[in-house]
């Protein structure tokens, strides 16, 4: 986890009394991005699979006298998500952010793909948002104050990889960045954004080892114009600034983290 320093309190940014659900919250992104969200005020809920990994990033964010909850949670399972979506609404009132950093990526060449790996790619990202979305969207509009949905996606969502196996990471990434227009359209009626966070090639513990290599993260960097990688903390400055006050008026938009990749392919 990314030590975040507890920063003065902008108005703008500051989430105190917002409730956020952070779904795949403990992982080398999300723990970063739940972190971040407890440090502007948020009463932040890490939810995933693994619900011991979860409750320990929520006692480690309590133990810097943050409010945080680890809730265990297969976000696949639509049901489970609609169960805790509705005990939370019951328990607190609302929902006010939803940050989805739920993805799969199974590489294999396009001449290889199998159904059962696309499918699962599918099943654990774009079926996956489409869910977390609507579970959530149905109580913000209940209560009717509005809210916030992030979507995590990746700039392979709009660019293939070159000698890389990602058609079923790029479909389903890509199908989530349509989809979550889509729902941005659906819900601005009731005063609900919904935006995507699309990250370039981010450094985190999960592949700090393999970048140590010089020739290594040359290759990794070679064509991103800030010439290094993004950091799991510009990441979650994009999710801030799209669950605060500050993008009111901005939904439905793509926000690339990555170094200006994107603008010079």
């Amino acid at each position: 986890m990314t030590s975040i320093a507890r920063t003065s309190r902008l108005p703008l940014l500051d989430l105190t009394g917002k409730v956020a659900l952070v779904v795949g919250g403990y992982g080398a992104i999300g723990s970063t991005i739940s972190e971040m969200l407890a440090s502007a005020g948020a009463k932040c809920f890490i939810a995933g699979r693994n619900g011991d990994l979860a409750r320990r990033l929520a006692d480690a964010l309590s133990s810097k006298h943050h409010d945080a909850e680890g809730i265990e949670l297969d976000a696949c399972d639509v049901q489970a998500v609609r169960d805790i979506a509705g005990d939370l609404v019951g328990r607190h009132g609302s929902i006010d952010i939803l940050v989805n950093c739920v993805g799969f990526h199974k590489e294999q060449k396009l001449l290889d793909v199998t159904e059962e790996a696309f499918d699962e790619v599918y099943a654990k990202t774009l079926r996956v948002g489409m869910f977390l979305s609507q579970a959530i969207a149905k109580h913000q509009v209940s209560v009717a104050k509005g809210g916030s949905q992030v979507h995590l996606l990746s700039v392979r969502s709009s660019l293939g990889f070159r000698g890389r196996g990602y058609s079923a990471m790029c479909a389903a990434k890509g199908g989530l960045a349509i989809l979550m227009k889509q729902q941005a359209t659906e819900l601005a009626p009731y005063g609900i954004t919904v935006n995507g966070v699309a990250p370039g090639a981010v450094r985190t513990r999960k592949n700090d080892e393999a970048l140590q290599d010089p020739s290594a993260i040359q290759n990794a960097i070679a064509n991103i114009p800030f010439g290094r990688l993004a950091t799991p903390a510009d990441v979650a400055g994009a999710v801030l600034f799209f669950v605060s006050p500050l993008s009111g008026f901005v939904t439905g938009q793509v926000l690339y983290v990555d170094g200006g990749l994107v603008a010079s392919s």
